[in-house]
């Protein structure tokens, strides 16, 4: 895509983002991506876009955060046609699992995974549509490296870069469509 292609499409995508503010509580803007999601070529474009940089990676398994994480997650697999990991909530996974405790603004939380769902050196891709803190992708990678997984990105749709969650990202190649720098 052309420079100014690409400008064009990123500057669509931010436009189906809906701006709420006081959501979940005062002082915070959510980022809504429903309106992005019900546009078929927003959509489109998104999957495609957040898969783009990957398509030569030789990606085994995508692994997808619970909830958005699935939305994109599974498109972006049969994008880059590889298999699909669901990382879910604590007590949602029927089968042996591993946990990853995670800090959220006001406690803690856990992710799940199968113990059986990713094989050693596996290549794997991280995928979930914000990257905020860091918290919830970070608790991925560490399942994954639980598994012997290879790391070999992460892709979000957005990244509220004021909250300086590539920092407890370190060591991963961080991909992201569009970001925020301000609340």
């Amino acid at each position: 895509m052309s420079p100014p292609a690409a400008f064009e499409a990123h500057r669509r995508l931010k436009e189906l983002i809906r701006d709420v503010p006081g959501f979940p509580k005062q002082g915070i803007v959510y980022r809504d991506i429903t309106p992005l999601l019900a546009d078929a070529a927003g959509l489109r474009a998104a999957i495609r876009q957040m898969a783009e940089p990957w398509h030569d990676q030789n990606i085994d398994l995508i692994v997808g955060a619970e909830s958005r994480g699935f939305i994109f997650g599974t498109s972006i697999a049969r994008e880059l046609n590889c298999g699909f990991v669901p990382v879910r909530k604590k007590n949602k996974l029927p089968a042996q699992v591993i946990t990853q405790e995670y800090e959220l603004e006001y406690g803690t939380d856990q992710l799940q995974i199968h113990t059986d769902s990713i094989q050693p050196k596996q290549r794997i891709l991280v995928i979930d549509d914000l990257l905020a803190t860091g918290g919830t992708l970070k608790a991925c990678c560490e399942l994954v490296k639980q598994l012997d997984g290879e790391i070999l990105g992460i892709s979000v749709l957005i990244e509220l870069t004021f909250l300086n969650g590539r920092r407890a990202l370190s060591n991963c190649d961080i991909h992201s469509l569009i970001t925020y720098d301000a609340e």
